[in-house]
């Protein structure tokens, strides 16, 4: 059976994506964002999530490396950054997986706050549909919109290089997908042929090999590591360096 990349038979409207996104909160914390409609966006420590593609991404990588005990260096910056990347890919894929819209994430409209522990917190006030196929909509929402100034910020300010960068986001994507297929299987159909496109065009391009089998799920090995390792005997699942030690790797 064909699958479908632009769109489903019956589109989610402006006026259902705040059911679409009360769905996928269901699914898990990365892929949550609060749609109520509020007055002030701000209301409960809210503030706008472009703050952290300029000086607002300081506090938010010292913040990082205090939990993970490194400091605000490179490691807590390429973890900050690869933590946003997931949220993003989370949010939008599983609309357009189970919604066929990608909701608009323009940094002006998405607000953010850090809880005390998990992922960041988001809320898009006033939901509404981005037009476009689904592959071109997912790429300038999450790609262009959100991870192009976001990797200047990291980059430019702790010298973290671009394919780390591009791998924590790729990474992030295809994080997204498997606990996408574990929680909701019937967004396969969408899901992985989305996931393919975005591997194989930039920023994602050759960032790592991605396989698909149906009911095996998904695997991936990036080409680059996230700098996790100097966290003492931890690497990541889709880590360049397990074949290269023995340390346990992370769950």
């Amino acid at each position: 059976m064909p699958v479908r990349l632009h769109g489903g038979a019956d589109p989610v409207s402006a006026a259902a994506l705040d059911t679409l996104l009360t769905r996928l909160a269901r699914v898990g914390p990365y892929f949550t964002a609060d749609p109520v409609p509020r007055a002030d966006p701000s209301e409960g420590g809210f503030r706008p999530l472009a703050e952290l593609y300029g000086d607002g991404i300081a506090g938010h990588v010292e913040e990082t490396g205090r939990r993970m005990g490194t400091g605000p260096g490179r490691v807590a910056a390429s973890t900050a950054q690869l933590g946003l990347a997931s949220r993003l890919w989370s949010l939008a894929l599983g609309c357009a997986a189970l919604g066929s819209e990608v909701p608009d994430l323009g940094p002006g409209r998405l607000w953010w706050r850090r809880p005390s522990a998990g992922p960041v917190e988001l809320r898009l006030p006033a939901p509404r549909p981005l037009p476009g196929p689904l592959p071109e909509a997912l790429h300038r929402a999450v790609a262009v919109g959100h991870l192009a100034p976001l990797a200047e910020a990291v980059g430019s300010r702790y010298a973290v290089s671009p394919q780390v960068l591009r791998g924590n986001a790729a990474s992030a994507l295809v994080g997204a997908v498997r606990v996408l297929l574990d929680q909701a299987p019937e967004a396969a159909g969408r899901a992985v042929p989305l996931v393919e496109h975005l591997l194989g065009r930039p920023p994602l391009a050759h960032t790592g090999t991605f396989v698909h089998e149906e009911g095996l799920g998904v695997a991936f090995v990036r080409r680059s590591c996230c700098l996790f390792y100097r966290v003492p005997a931890e690497t990541c699942g889709d880590c360049v360096l397990r074949t290269r030690d023995r340390r346990r790797p992370r769950t």
